[in-house]
């Protein structure tokens, strides 16, 4: 079966847990789930020519991720987030300001690997510097001139959003994905009048943004899919929770996978929740790296990935 090729934008930063460092950032993760799902992915993002930096991209190498259009900013340090858990292992987030991947630029390297992609991959948060945000919209409009599937994984994050930013970035999308945490907000930005029940909401999400599907997760309750021919839905998968961080990443990347491989919806639905169980029964965003990591050693050394 041939290898999907994808193209995930964003962040790629570190987590500062309670406990310690851990390598995140949703479209990091993202990467690193599709790569493990089967992909060729390449993350296109920046970081800083320090120790976080280097680790960051080793990290990514070790899960087979390309990191040869990754961008080194010298005068801006490798992002970081604050992190807190509840009783539940849901995460609450302090993203720190003056990031590396803030200052993501356009390129010519970039433009030609877009518009090769099967697939390109982006979110909200990524966007929220004026430098990141137009190269990350340059990107998906090349993608999507191309006809290639652009998919949008709303990361709303306080006080990184507003309402203009995630209407157009539904409108450059075809796939969108959003939990059941941010459509209240999701629907506001797009005009969209809630229901009674989440079909109705994603129904008017599809039609707004000319959208091929739009697919939401709801934590323990699994996720409910939104196409034009028909709507799917999934049970919760029952499994142990040491934390949730990554989760929705995972099931994003397992999801865009499934469907480049032309899995029918039900079933791709059912394994990207199963993805994204096992994501919540380990601590951290990402498992373990099982190939390239001879190269890494710093990685379990700092405890990045667990």
């Amino acid at each position: 079966m041939k290898r999907p090729t994808i193209i995930s934008l964003g962040e790629v930063l570190w987590d500062l847990f309670p406990d310690g460092e851990r390598f995140g950032g949703a479209p990091a993760n993202f990467a690193c789930h599709a790569a493990i799902q089967g992909a060729d992915v390449t993350m296109l993002s920046a970081v800083g020519d320090d120790q976080n930096g280097h680790d960051a991209i080793g990290i990514l190498s070790a899960y087979g991720v390309d990191v040869s259009l990754m961008q080194i900013i010298p005068d801006a340090p490798t992002g970081t987030v604050g992190v807190a858990l509840d009783n539940n292992g849901k995460p609450t987030f302090v993203i720190h300001q003056g990031s590396a991947w803030d200052q993501l630029v356009w390129n010519d390297a970039m433009a030609s690997r877009i518009t090769t992609a099967d697939a390109v991959s982006f979110g909200t948060l990524g966007q929220r510097h004026a430098v990141s945000g137009a190269t990350i919209r340059r990107a998906v409009e090349a993608a999507a001139t191309k006809g290639i599937p652009c998919v949008l994984d709303i990361n709303l994050r306080p006080p990184f959003f507003d309402a203009e930013m995630i209407r157009d970035s539904v409108q450059l999308a075809s796939i969108l994905k959003l939990s059941d945490d941010e459509l209240v907000e999701v629907c506001f930005a797009c005009s969209i009048s809630k229901t009674d029940q989440p079909e109705g909401d994603l129904r008017g999400l599809l039609e707004f943004g000319s959208l091929d599907m739009v697919v939401l997760t709801r934590g323990e309750n699994g996720a409910v899919l939104v196409t034009h021919e028909g709507t799917f839905t999934q049970d919760g998968i029952d499994g142990n929770v040491i934390d949730t961080v990554g989760a929705g990443d995972a099931f994003t990347a397992a999801f865009l996978v499934g469907e480049l491989r032309g899995y029918a919806h039900d079933q791709n639905l059912r394994k990207s929740c199963e993805v994204a169980a096992a994501t919540c029964a380990h601590s951290g965003s990402v498992p373990e790296a099982r190939s390239n990591t001879s190269d890494h050693s710093e990685i379990s050394d700092r405890g990045a990935v667990t």
